[in-house]
């Protein structure tokens, strides 16, 4: 049997799930909708988890259904980068490359977990953990730009800048493997990484680039989950309904909604989200400490490495971009942690000692940082991310 006869059998037999009416998933897809037009991502951060626990869906069929959910609005997003040319297509082939077969065995290895109430258990941990690193990446993306402002440094896509080929593949491959598995993180996540690694692209170029590159990795995941026979068809339409009309004019409003007050609000609901599927015992809550600990260590270094400028690195004889990657891709795997305490403990120290050597020797201040945040969000930036 074909690919497509697979496809219109797991399609066909697949079970619908015990849910709510059309109309109160349809306006939970609205809610969520404007929350993304609003601020610009979060979209499977907040919806996957309001199916598992508002709604009661099975874990494996919300995700599932929220990737169909999610397929239905990012390519218009990226048509109007792709029409305007903020795209840069060379990162996005080779985020392609890591993600899109990640996606796809993301998928493969959810349906692996079976449908027992311990695999349910351990998959609403899993969630939960990618609820915190999505949280985790919003405020860093929120530091990392207020630092960039504060340091009045103008951005420019067209600034000289070196494309890290390995680096940008292993992000596309943890992209390509959460979206696969979680839902999260096409764009709360990857977005933060591009940052790290690409800080002199302006922001309209990270933005685009990130969502065409989504549309294909979200593309396979949903294609995996439907082979896999986990879509409630119901679920993802009475999504689609209310999401699509609630991003667009969450997006309409974007300009009038302030992010101080837009991001702590969403920020407050990831963590919410995050602690009511991981903390179930006093295991889950040294869980939930010891993953942010975790996570939240590499990325501050990750973080403040991105903004010692390269002089500073070249003079102290480190490697910026080896620091930035072991951190910030490293953050949610446990290898950040290691990297994060020997860049706080011997690099960083190295480098503010080069930075404080060239001032005595009269080479003046050296640039404090290489980006600022960019402009502020269109209508259009913020169309399908998630």
């Amino acid at each position: 049997m074909g690919l497509m006869g697979q496809l219109a059998v797991a399609v066909s037999t697949a079970a619908p799930t015990s849910h709510p009416s059309t109309w109160l998933l349809a306006l939970s897809g609205f809610l969520g909708g404007i929350a993304v037009g609003i601020a610009g991502m979060g979209g499977g951060a907040l919806m996957t988890p309001a199916l598992v626990l508002l709604f009661k869906v099975d874990p494996r069929v919300a995700i599932a259904s929220d990737l169909v959910n999610s397929l239905a609005m990012k390519p218009v997003g990226a048509a109007v980068h792709a029409a305007h040319g903020s795209v840069n297509w060379r990162l996005v082939r080779l985020l392609i490359v890591g993600g899109v077969p990640m996606a796809f065995f993301g998928a493969w290895l959810l349906n692996q977990l079976g449908d027992s109430a311990a695999s349910q258990a351990h998959l609403k941990t899993l969630l939960g953990w990618a609820l915190v690193v999505a949280c985790a990446c919003l405020v860093t993306k929120a530091t990392l730009a207020a630092r960039m402002r504060q340091r009045g440094r103008e951005r420019d896509n067209r600034a000289p800048y070196r494309v890290k080929t390995l680096p940008t593949v292993l992000v596309g491959v943890f992209g390509g493997f959460m979206v696969g598995m979680t839902s999260v993180g096409s764009g709360s996540l990857v977005i933060v990484l591009l940052m790290l690694l690409y800080p002199r692209l302006s922001t309209n170029v990270q933005v685009g680039t990130n969502l065409v590159q989504a549309v294909p990795l979200v593309a396979m995941a949903a294609l995996g989950q439907a082979l896999f026979g986990h879509i409630d068809f119901q679920v993802a339409g009475s999504l689609i309904i209310g999401s699509v009309p609630g991003t667009f004019i969450g997006a309409r409003v974007s300009s009038r909604a302030p992010d101080a007050i837009v991001r702590p609000v969403l920020v407050a609901l990831l963590v919410a989200s995050g602690l009511a599927l991981l903390i179930t015992s006093y295991t889950g809550l040294a869980w939930t400490l010891g993953i942010v600990a975790l996570v939240g260590l590499p990325l501050w270094g990750a973080v403040d490495a991105t903004l010692h400028p390269s002089e500073n690195w070249l003079a102290a004889g480190r490697d910026r971009t080896t620091w930035v990657s072991l951190m910030g891709i490293g953050a949610p795997v446990g290898v950040g942690f290691v990297a994060a305490a020997v860049y706080a403990v011997k690099v960083r120290p190295r480098i503010v000692a080069a930075a404080a050597a060239q001032l005595r020797a009269g080479g003046g201040a050296a640039p404090t940082a290489e980006v600022p945040d960019g402009p502020r969000k269109t209508p259009m930036d913020v169309a399908g991310r998630s």
